[in-house]
């Protein structure tokens, strides 16, 4: 039986937009990995905070928050895989919106939210492996993964494909906003003191730009096959 930190992890980052959601959906699947999504760790919180007036800024409060937070993660359909529920009640709708993303992003922020956090995080590393979606999963969450992988593509590629998914569900929104908030969420990311958005020094940086999600979804595979086969043989 393998021990926690022997399980293999795909450590699979980036910013919103690059299709690492459905790309990671998609990897665990097919290798029969558990799945990750953190960022919808993080969406919980920022609605669990909005419902509740706790600031997005207010780092210790959040952080006392996030500990005590009912969160199960169940098995969703083919369109949406993972179904969050909060107290035993389905959130999974309420935390894809985008002022919840944007919460997310400032409430990722802070240090003391993201050691809260972290427990549950190690938690899904089990047998036979983990694919962690993320903004930070190779950099911090897990630096010994050994497969990293971190998705780029412009950010006016990236609003107007968030742009169709929201009008496939019936909601009208403007690509131009999204561009403007898909934009300053990418800055605040990145600048941020804790955690900042960016490569780990070994991650393996793919541009989605002009890929569709089969072509993604094979060239992780290929990525994380030959890592895995050289770390299996290093060993």
């Amino acid at each position: 039986m393998p021990t926690t930190d022997t399980v293999p992890v795909i450590a699979i980052d980036g910013p919103v937009g690059t299709g690492k959601g459905t790309v990671s959906h998609r990897v665990a699947s097919i290798l029969g990995f558990s799945l990750l999504d953190s960022g919808a760790l993080y969406r919980v919180l920022a609605l669990a905070a909005r419902t509740r007036g706790v600031s997005p800024d207010a780092g210790p409060a959040l952080a006392r928050l996030a500990e005590s937070l009912d969160i199960e993660f169940a098995p969703g359909d083919a369109v949406q895989p993972v179904r969050v529920r909060l107290g035993g009640v389905d959130i999974t709708d309420d935390i894809r919106t985008e002022q919840c993303g944007n919460d997310a992003s400032r409430v990722s922020a802070h240090c003391e939210v993201r050691d809260a956090l972290l427990a549950r995080q190690h938690g899904f590393r089990r047998p036979p492996g983990l694919v962690a979606d993320g903004r930070d999963m190779g950099s911090v969450v897990f630096p010994d993964a050994c497969v990293k992988v971190f998705l780029v593509a412009t950010a006016r590629v990236r609003a107007e494909r968030r742009h169709k998914q929201l009008m496939a569900k019936g909601i009208d929104v403007s690509v131009n906003r999204l561009y403007r908030e898909m934009v300053e969420r990418d800055r605040r990311d990145r600048e941020r003191m804790v955690a900042p958005l960016k490569p780990a020094a070994d991650a393996v940086v793919v541009d989605t730009t002009e890929l569709d999600i089969d072509t993604v979804v094979a060239r992780v595979l290929e990525i994380a096959r030959t890592k895995m086969v050289a770390a299996y043989f290093r060993e």
